[in-house]
């Protein structure tokens, strides 16, 4: 399994002003952690070599953007962007715009839009999640509080749309809107969902179709439409960044239950703890005996949890195989991702996008 963790060395912003707290860091420093820490050429440090000048510029103009006269912005937004992170969406933008033949500088801007959206959300999810970890370190949340993360994510929010408004494009404005609010939508299933043993596949996967793949779908959209290229080649890059989406959640699902808390970037058994339905969950309910669903009702239904119960759970998702069955249906998605590239010509920008689909399930194989 291959998952970079940003260590302590990563946060210190500490001794600047509020306004120099972003702008005194070094770009590199903030958004390229894997080209330090990824051990070996795994496929996404090899994207972000690949967009690395247009990366570059998209780290400075959403440093430049972050900026505010209210101090406690740029602050917050330093905490959460120098824990650093895999900037998988923005990468999507660039590097969809240049396989598609883009020589301008629009998807710069609209690759910090896409982070931007994601950095909201980020805030607003820890909230609602209670979250105090991300990334393997405190979340904003638990350093600044709860009101201070939604204020801010609200400012992210209207950055990226202020920043959508002067690119000047109805249709990329459309698409990033409408993502934004299907991620919303998401959120809100993905809630009403909570707590629920009688959820079936089909809504899980609904959820992650809202809450993640929509916002992939988009990033990857809008490349070939800053491109213009046709309706047919953005679809299928929507394709494809929806697909990618999918796989990359359901592995995030199952990290929950199988991966080194350094390694995860948050709490270990996160999603057990706050009922979370996901798809290791439904499995192993669905192949447990009449003993292992009282449990899972207790655990998850009643929300009746003692200090024993996750190494439990951990157990029972393992007999039942739950964590291969979750990484054998991404597999599925990765390679629908992959073959919906199949319209654009072979290049080095289609090659690392396929293997950025296979990675994303390499990561707890």
């Amino acid at each position: 399994m291959v998952r970079v963790a940003i260590g302590p060395e990563n946060t210190a912003v500490s001794g600047e002003s509020s306004l120099g707290v972003v702008a005194n860091v070094p770009p590199s420093d903030l958004l390229l952690p894997e080209q330090e820490a990824a051990q070996g050429p795994d496929a996404l440090s090899r994207l972000v070599a690949l967009v690395g000048d247009d990366l570059r510029a998209c780290n400075q103009t959403i440093i430049d953007r972050m900026n505010s006269q209210v101090a406690l912005i740029p602050q917050l937004a330093a905490h959460l962007v120098a824990a650093g992170g895999k900037r998988l969406r923005p990468l999507l933008t660039l590097s969809s715009a240049r396989m598609c033949g883009y020589e301008g500088d629009r998807h710069i801007v609209l690759a910090a839009c896409v982070e931007f959206i994601h950095t909201a959300t980020l805030l607003h999810d820890d909230v609602v999640d209670e979250s105090l970890l991300r990334r393997g370190l405190a979340s904003a949340n638990a350093v600044f509080g709860n009101k201070a993360s939604v204020l801010v994510g609200d400012f992210l929010f209207a950055r990226a749309f202020h920043l959508l408004v002067t690119d000047g494009s109805l249709p990329v404005l459309g698409i990033l809107s409408q993502a934004s609010a299907t991620m919303a939508e998401g959120e809100v299933l993905q809630l009403a969902t909570q707590n629920d043993l009688s959820t079936d596949e089909a809504r899980y996967l609904e959820v992650v179709s809202g809450k993640t793949a929509s916002l992939f779908a988009a990033a990857c959209e809008v490349g070939a439409v800053v491109a213009g290229r046709s309706a047919t080649e953005a679809a299928a890059l929507s394709s494809f960044g929806g697909n990618l989406g999918m796989a990359f959640q359901m592995v995030d699902d199952a990290l929950d239950y199988a991966a080194d808390q350094a390694v995860l970037g948050k709490t270990v058994g996160d999603d057990f703890r706050e009922g979370k339905i996901t798809l290791p969950v439904l499995v192993a309910y669905a192949a447990g005996s009449e003993a292992d669903r009282v449990f899972w009702r207790r655990t998850i239904e009643d929300s009746e949890q003692s200090e024993a119960d996750l190494d439990h759970a951990l157990a029972l998702i393992e007999r039942t195989g739950a964590i291969r069955a979750t990484i054998d249906k991404a597999a599925v998605f990765a390679d629908t991702a992959k073959a919906a590239l199949a319209i654009f010509p072979p290049s080095d920008w289609r090659s690392v996008l396929e293997d950025v689909a296979d990675f994303t399930v390499s990561r707890v194989r």
